[in-house]
């Protein structure tokens, strides 16, 4: 389903289980590393329950720093005790990008094709 809507995390409530998880496409990769099936395997066996949240009033500089200091790259908004979104460091990222980031620069664009002469 990740692949599907080609996302890298999802948070996961499992009334079994009991707080907020997140399942991310490392969790999947160390589950395929360790030879497990992932159609087999439990999403509860590998989600990652113990997370730091943000704040929907936190700054997007909070959230990186936070992302930084805990070595991940998503973070689960709360508000009360509801889910109010996941925030990615990609998400920052394109925050922080000018929307005309994604054009080459031009000394990163193929140069037309002249030839070249030498002289012996």
């Amino acid at each position: 389903m990740m692949s599907k809507r080609r996302i890298g995390a999802a948070v996961v409530i499992d009334a079994e289980h009991a707080g907020i998880g997140i399942l991310t496409e490392r969790d999947l990769l160390d589950s395929i590393a360790a030879g497990e099936d992932p159609d087999a395997e439990l999403v509860a066996h590998h989600r990652t329950e113990h997370l730091v949240y943000a704040s929907p009033d936190w700054t997007l500089e909070d959230a990186a720093a936070a992302m930084v200091r805990g070595g991940f790259r998503h973070l689960v908004v709360v508000e009360g005790n509801d889910v109010a979104g996941l925030l990615s460091m990609r998400d920052i990222v394109r925050c922080w990008t000018p929307a005309d980031a994604g054009a080459q620069p031009a000394a990163a664009q193929p140069a037309a094709t002249q030839p070249v002469t030498t002289t012996a």
